[in-house]
């Protein structure tokens, strides 16, 4: 596919409008429009509703916009991909992170690899477990960090660290002042969880651990970030388990303590997609994440 034909719909899409569009372009409207005429041509199908004043996207415009902008960035990225490839003085290292990865070593991985390669760029992204894996799978990034006790399928990977569970509790809660807690005792609970389509191996981990203190948890909210899990707790909105690593935050208004029945662990993996050749930044990336890995 041309993607000089693709670059022209997208602003199009965008502006809605061809002598907008055009002007984005640099280019007159005849050519515009006829490259327009060629994509749908080429595609066997109508993408605008045209009319005096402007243009709509039909229904296989919208998915093509999708598609094309995906495309679009990858076609950029893998040309800053290959740059660096050929002589390692510039690039793009693309890293996923859940929010608690910056209390277990991210930061100090992220300060080593820029030393070692000042020239690249190394990007981080906040993402979900699930979108994570995605991400991976659409070489939107290229290291993720997610919540799991096994690598899924069709990625490579390693535990880079497991810590215990700790019960969070709100600092004016009953058992606050306990030195431990017992998981059961909180059995009565509305608990505050990640979301099952946000971290379901999360999710699952602790419906399993409360199942084995004889107790199915009453899981009223679901949010997307630790950070949001402890502040839901600070404001009374329930009881969570957090992975130890979340004692660094200092949130206010709650406490963590260990819980006495049972030790429950954490996992998280650094993972990558397992096809394709790692350059040399990305085996220096994982040979720093195997020295920081965390007991």
């Amino acid at each position: 596919m041309d993607f000089r034909l693709l670059r022209y719909f997208v602003v199009l899409a965008e502006e809605r409008h061809f002598r907008r569009a055009a002007v984005r372009l640099a280019i007159s409207q005849p050519p515009l429009s006829l490259a327009i005429r060629q994509l749908e041509e080429n595609l066997a199908t109508k993408l605008f509703h045209r009319n005096s004043r402007n243009v709509e996207l039909t229904a296989a415009g919208r998915a093509l916009q999708a598609e094309a902008t995906f495309l679009l960035r990858r076609v950029d990225e893998v040309r800053d991909f290959v740059k660096a490839v050929d002589d390692e003085k510039s690039g793009l290292l693309r890293v996923g992170f859940g929010g608690s990865t910056l209390y277990r070593g991210l930061p100090a991985i992220v300060r080593k690899f820029r030393q070692l390669h000042p020239h690249i760029e190394l990007r981080l992204q906040e993402l979900n477990t699930v979108e994570q894996i995605a991400a991976l799978k659409r070489d939107e990034i290229d290291f993720g960090f997610i919540n799991g006790l096994e690598t899924p399928d069709g990625l490579g990977g390693f535990r880079f660290c497991r810590e215990p569970l700790l019960a969070c509790l709100p600092s004016d809660h009953a058992q606050a002042a306990k030195r431990s807690v017992r998981l059961k005792s909180l059995a009565s609970e509305e608990f505050i969880l990640f979301g099952r389509s946000a971290s379901p191996a999360y999710f699952n981990s602790i419906l399993e651990i409360c199942q084995s203190a004889g107790f199915s948890p009453t899981v009223i909210h679901e949010v997307r970030h630790w950070v949001s899990v402890i502040s839901a707790v600070a404001h009374g909105l329930g009881v969570a388990l957090v992975p130890q690593a979340m004692t660094s935050a200092h949130i206010a208004g709650v406490v963590l303590r260990p819980l006495s029945d049972g030790k429950f662990f954490s996992e998280t993996r650094c993972v990558w997609k397992a096809e394709g050749n790692r350059y040399d930044a990305q085996k220096s990336f994982i040979a720093i994440v195997h020295e920081h890995i965390l007991p």
